[in-house]
């Protein structure tokens, strides 16, 4: 899989928390669950290039 979240990021975007380990992990799997569904997006759209819209 690959690791797209910065853990050291997570604590900095909320401070005032603890952050476990499986955050990290569960928010990766989030994005590159929105990525898959935005590359299907936008090859079914016939484009070789990810937009925002495809988000």
């Amino acid at each position: 899989m690959v690791e797209l979240i910065v853990k050291s990021k997570i604590k900095a975007a909320v401070p005032d928390l603890q952050v476990s380990t499986e955050v990290a992990d569960a928010l990766n799997s989030k994005v590159l669950e929105l990525l898959d569904k935005a590359a299907t997006r936008a090859k079914l759209n016939g484009r070789r290039t990810l937009q925002a819209k495809d988000l």
